[in-house]
């Protein structure tokens, strides 16, 4: 998947670390919340492409750690990455809401349990704002997130932010 092989690259453009560093970085900015990427599939994907030729490993010992494989970016990564985002950039922008299965089939239950459902994705999507206005609180000051970093905080914000919105009208237009 060319998402995913972006993100490892473009971590890895930045700064050489391990899969577990990967995987660590890939949680604290909350990457698995907006793209369909898990833990093993980073693990995975930091194989394919070393066999690929995109990356690298060296084998580093610090202290009395055992060693552990530190990956950074080749030549070919780097043209890679760049092709990458080129061709990323040049795609349709699709937004996956994966509850607005649940709304175009809310007509085949009936009132009591669509109201159900309505109440569970409002709670989530609370939930999810939260979320949001508490990491972007904690992670706008913090000196060592990129000014990119944070925009995409704040684009994840307002996208959750209109949801709720729409939500709400949506509940009362019924």
């Amino acid at each position: 998947m060319a998402t995913i092989d972006l993100i490892v690259l473009g971590m890895l453009k930045k700064k050489s670390m391990g899969a577990y560093d990967l995987q660590k970085l890939v949680e604290y900015r909350n990457i698995s919340k907006w793209v369909r990427i898990s833990t093993p599939s980073i693990y995975k994907k930091v194989i394919q492409l070393e066999q690929k030729g995109f990356i690298r490993a060296d084998m580093v010992k610090e202290g009395k750690m055992p060693e552990k494989a530190v990956y950074s970016l080749t030549e070919t990564g780097e043209k890679e990455f760049e092709r990458l985002m080129l061709e990323l950039a040049e795609m349709p922008v699709r937004i996956f809401l994966d509850f607005n299965a649940v709304i175009v089939n809310l007509d085949s239950l009936p009132q009591s349990k669509q109201d159900a459902c309505l109440e569970r994705i409002d709670a989530n999507i609370k939930e999810l704002n939260a979320y949001l206005e508490k990491n972007l609180q904690e992670k706008e000051t913090a000196p060592e997130i990129p000014e990119t970093g944070i925009a995409v905080l704040k684009q994840q914000l307002a996208l959750a932010e209109a949801i709720a919105q729409w939500l709400d009208t949506f509940k009362t237009e019924r």
